[in-house]
């Protein structure tokens, strides 16, 4: 059992510095999770790590099991959940090779992704206002700081900044591009959502760390978005998120409460009684 949860994104697909790495299969209500799961230890605590696309990077964003996923991680013991992800700059200030602890999301998903674990006669609508855990992220935030001791992150680490996340697989087109921009958002991704609704309907603790590989398509003279740039740029960026990753880790108190524990408290709407207990289990309250 263990309460620290890694999800790798693109590039990221293992976790070198995990001790003593093991595959875990687990089955769920919702199908296979992205791959197994390795448990291990890193920073001398106890983690699960789970490559959000698969070996071999095999799903498309849309594709991912987010549900089977989520649910995965929370079988296994997992209460706080560290996500990584390759991200698009919509914005001068965020030059590629920036990493980014974003505290908000736009979703521009096309509802073709199952993106709850209610229904099928549970009803319940957990609170988004804050779509990120404030706790997990300043704690991100913290562990990114200048190691000479300064009291602020480090000018690669920028604590704050609105995640749009489209449908894909297609980059954005340069109008959408620049559309984003006009709504001011900062950076654009394809898999934060549904991932941290469903971590927050399963009462985890979830926080991202993106690394911005490129300039989407608005700017004039950077080069547009292909998967070649990300590549690049995300195996120089790597090193830098495994240090962040690990600075967090050993710094996290894992038996802390959080009001991510309770997002259900006061968000299911049907009646107890009708709801039968597998449901309870599937749904984790």
């Amino acid at each position: 059992m263990t309460s620290i949860g890694i999800i790798g994104g693109s590039g990221l697909y293992t976790l070198d510095t995990m001790i003593g790495a093991r595959t875990v299969d687990v089955p769920t209500p919702y199908g296979a999770p992205s791959g197994p799961l390795f448990t291990g230890r890193m920073a001398g605590r106890e983690v699960v790590f789970l490559s959000r696309h698969g070996f071999g990077h095999r799903l498309l964003p849309g594709e991912v099991p987010y549900r089977a996923n989520i649910f995965a991680l929370r079988e296994l013991g997992v209460r706080r959940v560290l996500a990584i992800s390759a991200v698009g700059s919509l914005t001068q200030r965020l030059a590629p090779g920036t990493l980014v602890v974003p505290d908000q999301i736009v979703d521009r998903t096309k509802g073709v992704r199952p993106s709850t674990f209610f229904g099928d006669g549970v009803v319940g609508h957990v609170a988004m206002a804050e779509p990120f855990c404030q706790s997990l992220r300043q704690d991100l935030v913290k562990s990114a700081m200048d190691p000479a001791g300064a009291d602020s992150p480090s000018p690669g680490v920028v604590d704050g900044g609105t995640y749009c996340c489209i449908e894909g697989p297609q980059f954005s087109t340069r109008a959408e591009s620049r559309l984003y921009r006009s709504w001011g958002l900062d950076i654009i991704g394809m898999t934060a959502m549904p991932e941290a609704a469903l971590a927050r309907e399963a009462q985890l603790c979830y926080a991202g760390l993106a690394l911005v590989t490129d300039y989407d398509c608005w700017h004039e003279t950077a080069e547009t978005v292909s998967v070649g740039l990300v590549a690049e740029t995300m195996r120089a960026n790597l090193a830098t998120a495994r240090t962040v990753l690990a600075a967090t880790i050993a710094g996290l108190e894992v038996d802390a409460d959080c009001s991510c524990h309770h997002a259900l408290d006061a968000a299911v709407m049907t009646d107890p009684a009708l709801i039968p207990p597998f449901l309870r289990r599937q749904m984790a309250f």
